[in-house]
């Protein structure tokens, strides 16, 4: 027997009156609110962008991509993406390999360091850097003269997006890798498996689909991000827009087909997303790895 149906056999003996003690009616108009909500505020919007991202037919369509300014926001989107992720792939399970497996000083202090970004606004975020880069920045003179470009150039665009995706991949693996405890490991050190060979054969096989439920996180939030994006990127055309912030420019300058078709790229990465997600959670939860972001452990 699973994890997963042992857990259910308790629901599956109870009688179903035990958890549908409200009256037909009322269940039907619960259910009709949130359906319409649904509808109103989530399907509704990628219709719309999809219908007017196709409104001029599949030929404007293709064009709109096809443009040297789109091709390039693409290119600098998928490239920034795989950095971020990249990065933020080793960084979370290292991480979370210290947080799970170890106890040390200021544990308590790295898992609050590791939520920050969820609670500060992108934009701050963004202005962090521009304090800390930015011309009249605490480096800005020191790169000047050494003719380094961090702000409106790719670096600057990577860190910023680095900063506000970096919670997802550890926050996936801490409580997974909390849940299964270091047993497997020691044991396998015991038998003469070196660091290495502990976590490549033991370690990541356990925590494989929570690491890719995280990436995909991460890939999603990177690939979407405006904020933090928009204020170090400097909106050079060509350059440093991403696919987010060319959305807005072709909006604001009424090149509402183009601007549509490349939101319908980030529309069609969102519902991809979700399918994905929805697959790795069932897959988890058959596992008994339903991933938390919670910190109550610590």
């Amino acid at each position: 027997m699973s994890r997963r149906e042992a857990r259910e056999r308790p629901r599956a003996i109870a009688s179903p009156k035990d958890f549908r003690t409200e009256p037909g009616p009322v269940r039907f108009v619960i259910v009709a609110l949130a359906v319409s909500f649904l509808t109103i505020f989530v399907v509704l919007p990628l219709v719309v962008v999809f219908a007017s991202a196709l409104s001029k037919g599949f030929g404007a369509y293709f064009a709109a991509l096809a443009e040297p300014e789109a091709l390039s926001a693409i290119r600098l989107t998928l490239m920034v993406a795989a950095i971020s992720v990249g990065l933020n792939l080793l960084f979370g399970v290292i991480a979370a390999w210290a947080i799970a497996k170890f106890d040390f000083p200021g544990k308590t202090f790295l898992v609050t360091l590791i939520d920050l970004p969820f609670s500060v606004s992108p934009v701050i975020s963004g202005l962090v850097f521009v304090l800390l880069f930015g011309a009249q920045g605490y480096w800005g003179t020191w790169l000047q003269a050494h003719n380094i470009h961090i702000l409106f150039a790719v670096p600057g665009i990577a860190l910023a997006t680095i900063f506000v995706t970096f919670p997802f991949v550890a926050r996936s693996l801490i409580p997974l890798m909390q849940e299964q405890g270091t047993q497997e490991e020691e044991a396998a050190i015991s038998l003469g498996a070196s660091g290495l060979q502990t976590f490549f054969r033991v370690t990541l096989p356990n925590i494989k689909w929570g690491l890719l439920y995280g990436v995909l996180l991460c890939n999603a939030r990177a690939m979407g991000e405006f904020g933090a994006v928009s204020v170090v990127s400097g909106h050079i055309r060509g350059e440093t827009n991403t696919m987010p912030l060319l959305v807005e420019i072709l909006y604001n300058e009424y090149q509402f087909v183009a601007s549509f078709a490349i939101a319908s790229l980030l529309a069609m990465l969102a519902l991809i997303t979700l399918v994905v997600k929805t697959v790795l959670e069932r897959r988890l939860d058959d596992e008994g790895q339903i991933p938390r972001n919670d910190s109550s452990d610590h």
